[in-house]
């Protein structure tokens, strides 16, 4: 192997590690949805970094284009972005809604009368996993998300190839009957590895 090639595999691979995705710490057992065609495929979005672009297993809505899907974390976790591969066409969900620090799912009655951290507008049209910046002031010690996605193209049914998160942890996991801790708001940030395209850089909107 000369000496370039073997330069190359290791860029390669530093990009594929991408030192702030947080899949590690997913509580994978126990991700599960609402309103979904099967309710196992909750599990299957969740993927390693270097299976983001996979379009082999996804998830469906069931009776209609509304779907929540309930992430819980084993360590407290900083979020500083969600990464989403959608479906494309009719099957792209235009909306997104994150309500954190909720010990179970959310579900459909809740969100209506239930303020999200997160509310906005989802790019269309994209073939990639995209990344979508959320405000750190809002998610400095989460140990669950439940994500809602709505509001198709199609208004019939979303689809979802990927979920990820970017951020770092910050302490573990409380017992229910202990204060979470918050961390020092002058913790050093780590650096985002990759980054999305222009296009989608240009459009994003980092949520308020």
């Amino acid at each position: 192997m000369s000496a370039l090639t073997e330069s190359n595999s290791v860029a390669d691979a530093i990009t594929d590690l991408d030192l702030s995705n947080l899949y590690s710490v997913i509580d994978k057992d126990n991700v599960h949805g609402l309103n979904l065609a099967v309710p196992e495929d909750a599990q299957a979005i969740i993927k390693p970094w270097d299976q983001r672009e996979d379009t082999s297993k996804f998830a469906d809505s069931g009776v209609d284009d509304q779907v929540i899907i309930h992430v819980p974390f084993a360590q407290n976790v900083r979020l500083k972005s969600i990464i989403l591969k959608l479906g494309r066409g009719e099957s792209t969900p235009q909306r997104l809604r994150i309500y954190a620090n909720h010990p179970n799912i959310i579900d459909f009655e809740d969100v209506e009368t239930t303020k999200p951290q997160v509310d906005m507008h989802l790019l269309t049209g994209e073939a990639s996993a995209t990344e979508y910046p959320l405000r750190v002031a809002a998610f400095t010690s989460i140990t669950s998300v439940s994500v809602f996605l709505s509001h198709s193209v199609g208004e019939d049914t979303s689809r979802i190839f990927f979920m990820g998160f970017r951020g770092d942890t910050t302490s573990p996991r409380k017992d229910g009957t202990q204060k979470l801790e918050i961390p020092a708001s002058n913790a050093a940030d780590a650096p985002l590895v990759d980054r999305v395209t222009e296009k989608a850089a240009g459009q994003q909107t980092t949520a308020r």
